[in-house]
């Protein structure tokens, strides 16, 4: 089976959403997807399946520095892949998609993400795959109540 992860177009964007509900108890309105397709287009990224239906998705953005001595940061949003569709490295290749079009296309000097302590799967992949380290804990950052530990990734060359 080959897969292939690509740059996503706004037609992807309802195949993003459908793999965040069958996923995660995190959900995002529309327009909130809308809003990163308009604002941020170079570093969301989707992985499709050989007919071209979306498996996976990151959906990133680039957060504006408050002032402009502030480092450009990038931010993930949301990751997700559809558990049949997991422990193919798809997740892996999404977060480098993105990460390297921060860094190339928006100069960012890091990128940050929470994930849920409870998350084993995906601290593995940040901490241990990626590199990312743990920033802070942030108390009951969840909707239901589940903390989230910060995490970041330092982009510099």
């Amino acid at each position: 089976m080959i897969l292939g992860c690509s740059l996503y177009h706004q037609d992807d964007l309802a195949g993003m959403q459908s793999a965040n509900l069958q996923n995660l108890p995190e959900n995002y309105t529309m327009k909130f997807w809308m809003l990163h397709a308009l604002s941020w287009p170079q570093v969301s990224f989707v992985a499709e399946d050989p007919k071209g239906r979306i498996v996976g998705y990151v959906l990133a953005k680039i957060e504006d520095p408050d002032d402009e001595n502030e480092p450009i940061r990038g931010h993930v949003n949301s990751i997700s892949v559809l558990r049949s569709y997991r422990r193919l490295g798809l997740a892996n290749k999404l977060m480098l998609l993105s990460q390297e079009a921060m860094r190339s296309v928006y100069k960012a000097q890091h990128v940050s993400l929470h994930v849920r302590k409870s998350n084993k799967a995906a601290l593995g992949l940040y901490r241990d795959s990626l590199g990312f380290e743990v920033v802070k804990v942030e108390q009951k950052y969840y909707a239901d109540g589940e903390d989230a530990y910060s995490m970041q990734l330092n982009l510099k060359d």
